[in-house]
């Protein structure tokens, strides 16, 4: 029974096929394409794959590019299913002030931390960074309730935005070092740290509140830029959101 996960971004779609609607299934194909050739999908990029029997997906970039992507899907008579914030799923609580506004993505990683820490066994917080176009920070207690989380521009964001708001500066090109001596390394590194500044202070408030060490895991693609500034002990997870999906999927399909 393969399954087809999909994390539709600002920016980028990705896809992952594997074995099995179920934590810890093996990783058949993945692949990711921007969202400007989603409709080459069906001919380049999904043609030759064995026919998933069942697939989830998150996504944030709207309906538009929703239908794009189910008219991709056309390829095997697959029904689309999108995951919908709730109040509660998958061992999950939501603490969101409206939990259906919160982003779908987000939801997701959180199950996808979830899946982790029940699968290590011990019961611990847990704090999930996803560094993309934005940047999110989410807390998760040891009982799996979502406390809540930041949100901030991401590198290109932000970047842009002091390009726009100043005179004279240009995006960079620079390096993360920790006194920068020229102007692309300073503010490529007062980016970066503006970032793992926001992740440290979660990451204190977030003992202080459970008590325990959280698991700390990062994922996108940016994610790799805060590793050299922080000295907080962390994961880098590509397939974060996957796995949550899997885990969703999983219990979906128990009901």
């Amino acid at each position: 029974m393969t399954f087809l996960a999909l994390d539709i971004g600002n920016t980028r779609l990705k896809w992952a096929l594997y074995t099995a609607p179920h934590p810890g299934a093996v990783l058949m194909q993945h692949g990711a394409v921007f969202l400007e050739t989603i409709d080459e999908l069906a001919e380049r990029h999904w043609k030759t794959l064995p026919v998933p029997s069942t697939m989830l997906g998150c996504m944030v970039a709207g309906d538009a590019v929703r239908r794009r992507v189910e008219d991709q899907m056309e390829l095997w008579d697959l029904e689309p299913h999108w995951v919908v914030p709730a109040a509660h799923e998958a061992g999950l609580k939501n603490g969101y002030e409206h939990p259906s506004r919160l982003g779908a993505d987000r939801w997701a990683a959180l199950a996808g931390a979830r899946s982790r820490v029940m699968a290590s066994g011990a019961s611990r917080p847990a704090l999930v960074v996803m560094v993309g176009t934005a940047v999110t920070v989410d807390a998760l207690d040891a009982e799996g309730r979502f406390l809540g989380g930041l949100i901030l521009p991401g590198f290109g964001l932000m970047l842009r935005a002091l390009e726009q708001g100043t005179a004279g500066l240009k995006v960079p090109t620079g390096e993360v070092v920790d006194f920068p001596t020229n102007t692309s390394d300073a503010l490529m590194s007062g980016g970066a740290n503006a970032i793992a500044g926001a992740i440290e202070r979660q990451h204190r408030r977030l003992i202080m509140r459970t008590g325990q060490e959280p698991l700390l895991l990062m994922t996108g693609g940016a994610a790799t830029k805060l590793a050299p500034i922080t000295d907080l002990r962390f994961e880098t997870v590509d397939t974060l959101i996957f796995e949550g999906l899997l885990l969703m999927q999983s219990r979906r399909l128990a009901l």
